[in-house]
């Protein structure tokens, strides 16, 4: 059995351990955040958003009424220059905070960074070794053969899927066809040459913390994830919305837990956006880092002083509607939900047995200014799911509880194409089971995607 003991759940011991080893007697590197005073002179317009936007991210702004903004530009290729001959290597940045990431060998490079007229403030967010020692792919003669259980299309995915009336949204016909989605996680081991995966739309990968490398190495929580929404294979496992188009998306640096992680993560987001995504699933969290000094506090769940927090509030800015893992928090010191789940305008996810009672683990909310979290939950414990070697496996954790939702999510919205990615927060919301009693375990509870149909083709307001 697959079990995820926390939100930092890339960070098995083995790999750490082998990492420390290695780093000392490799030449550690620093990462900085360097903080723009602005974007200087972009050879971009907004009367083009053309030159720099995907039709259908262009289109998801006209359909839902959003204006373009600064913030949509992107960053002046002067200053990246300026940057670059300082010796400075630029990993990412961010158009939407005037952010940029860069990696030296020398820490005092960033005294001279600090000189450049542009540049307001510098953070260090990382220190370690950039080679990445890429695996072997797993034999596949070692994939297992899945023998059909019992009667059912949905095979060990039954219960998760019904817990929302799931079933009933997909035999009225809609299993995310169109629906574009955006899966962030750690890594997608082996999706490319697992059976169940043979049918999925993937549209598009992007390694974000080793640019050009694959994403069907390292990880395979990834792999796990996308299975709760992807997987086709009839009786034995079929995800919560199989037939949508999906871009894999890897932000999480397995080896540590350094801030810039959060720079890895804003630049998937942004690029989930620029890409034209509909709906982002991230099962990834943020609370505790390796060098203390650079955790935030309880009080900064606010969803406006995390950057990763502020990243997933600007993403439904544009339309998207984004899920996140509240957390697996819950029995530990920490206890509450984790960052980005404190955003305001997304939805966080937590966990449920299938006795319907919170997971011990799920974090529990509210956020530091009361508002309520988790927003709903889903099934967390015992959840099906398939592993590195396509086989089935049960995993506990709000990062499969976040997935089983949002592929659900995606059929509603496809059912429901004229409300915008605000209606649907409030939809799923009013539609759980508790919803005139929301509280901090379970937030406003289990939603019925199936009822929330039904009440909008019936042109019941629920928001």
């Amino acid at each position: 059995m697959c079990k995820v003991k926390s939100t930092r759940y890339t960070r098995y011991g083995m790999v750490i351990l082998s990492f420390l080893v290695f780093s000392l007697s490799a030449t550690e590197n620093y990462k900085f955040r360097l903080y723009l005073k602005d974007k200087g002179p972009v050879p971009y317009s907004l009367e083009q958003p053309d030159k720099f936007l995907s039709p259908a991210a262009i289109d998801r702004r006209n359909k839902y009424g959003i204006a373009l903004s600064e913030t949509d530009l992107p960053l002046s290729p002067e200053y990246l220059d300026r940057i670059a001959a300082t010796g400075a290597t630029i990993i990412t940045q961010s158009k939407w905070f005037k952010t940029i990431v860069v990696d030296t060998p020398d820490s005092t490079l960033s005294e001279q960074l600090g000189k450049l007229s542009f540049v307001d403030s510098i953070k260090w967010v990382w220190k370690g070794n950039n080679e990445a020692e890429m695996p072997d792919p797993a034999d596949t003669s070692r994939f297992a053969t899945l023998e059909k259980p019992a009667e059912n299309l949905y095979g060990y995915a039954t219960q998760q899927i019904h817990l929302h009336n799931g079933e009933q949204l997909h035999k009225a016909g809609f299993y995310g066809e169109g629906m574009k989605v955006a899966v962030i996680d750690a890594g997608f081991m082996n999706v490319d040459r697992i059976e169940a995966f043979d049918s999925v739309k993937i549209r598009g990968t992007h390694n974000f913390v080793f640019p050009g490398k694959s994403v069907y190495y390292w990880d395979d929580h990834g792999t796990k994830v996308l299975s709760c929404l992807a997987a086709q294979l009839p009786y034995v496992m079929i995800g919560t919305a199989p037939h949508a188009e999906y871009w894999l998306l890897k932000s999480e640096d397995s080896r540590s837990e350094f801030p810039v992680e959060e720079d890895y993560w804003v630049a998937a987001v942004e690029y989930a956006d620029s890409v034209g995504i509909d709906v982002i699933t991230s099962s990834l969290g943020y609370f505790s880092f390796d060098n203390e000094q650079m955790e935030y506090g309880k009080d900064a769940l606010n969803g406006k002083t995390a950057l990763i927090s502020q990243a997933a509030n600007m993403a439904a800015n544009k339309g998207i509607l984004l899920f996140c893992s509240a957390g697996n928090e819950g029995n530990g010191d920490w206890e509450k939900i984790t960052f980005p789940a404190d955003a305001s305008a997304i939805v966080t996810v937590g966990a449920i047995t299938k006795d319907k009672h919170r997971s011990a683990f799920s974090s529990k909310g509210f956020t530091s200014d009361l508002r309520i979290k988790p927003d709903v939950v889903a099934l967390g414990s015992g959840c099906c799911v398939l592993d590195s070697t396509g086989c089935i496996r049960y995993a506990n954790g709000t990062s499969f509880a976040t997935p089983i939702l949002a592929g659900l999510a995606v059929c509603l919205w496809q059912a429901l194409p004229q409300l915008t990615n605000n209606n649907m927060v409030k939809l799923l919301q009013q539609t759980a089971h508790q919803h005139k009693q929301p509280d901090v375990e379970l937030g406003y509870g289990i939603p019925d995607v199936y009822k929330a149909y039904k009440l909008q083709r019936k042109h019941v307001c629920l928001y």
